[in-house]
């Protein structure tokens, strides 16, 4: 039977070791990006769950417990960490599991974030208002085209919500 030490150093081979959790308050822009040494593509950075069900390991692999299962595709994520075929995702509530990459994707989406939050016909909120959406309700990110408004599409409906009222882009991040 092979001693606690040997255990411990085993595993600590086998599972990447982590950064301290970053966390940057909501008007401050992330830290500098890195490249993801299995993807080449930048860390952190937001991505969706791709399918319907979706589970959060403990660590990276098949072989660690799951922690619970996301049941929304969709979901926006951010990806904070990458060990081969594997991404440490953090999600809205700030919990971080990790997910195999073939169950995200690119395609943007965010998270109605604080109250009650009205979705505008353009970027302008003296303009008509086309829904109100209550916190949580994901909302399909269309384009952010500057640092104030972002397009977005909710319940087939296209319009216009400030930024700061989204969960799921980085404050200064522009996009068309």
């Amino acid at each position: 039977m092979p001693s606690r030490f040997v255990l411990i150093l085993l595993l600590s081979l086998v599972a990447p070791p982590l950064a301290p959790q970053a966390a940057w308050a909501d008007d401050a822009p992330p830290p500098v990006a890195e490249k993801g040494p299995d993807s080449g593509l930048p860390l952190p950075r937001f991505v969706s769950l791709a399918a319907d069900k979706v589970n959060a390991r403990t660590g990276p692999g098949s072989r660690y417990p799951i922690a619970w299962q996301y049941q929304r595709r969709g979901l926006p994520v951010e990806v904070v960490a990458e060990y081969e075929y594997w991404r440490r995702i953090r999600d809205h509530d700030g919990t971080e599991t990790w997910v195999h990459k073939n169950l995200t994707s690119g395609k943007r989406f965010a998270v109605v974030d604080g109250t009650v939050r009205s979705l505008f016909k353009k970027p302008d909120a003296a303009t008509d208002v086309l829904l109100t959406a209550e916190p949580g309700v994901m909302a399909r990110l269309r384009k952010c085209p500057d640092l104030a408004w972002c397009q977005v599409e909710i319940a087939g409906t296209k319009g216009w919500m400030p930024r700061s009222h989204l969960w799921g882009l980085y404050p200064n991040e522009v996009f068309d």
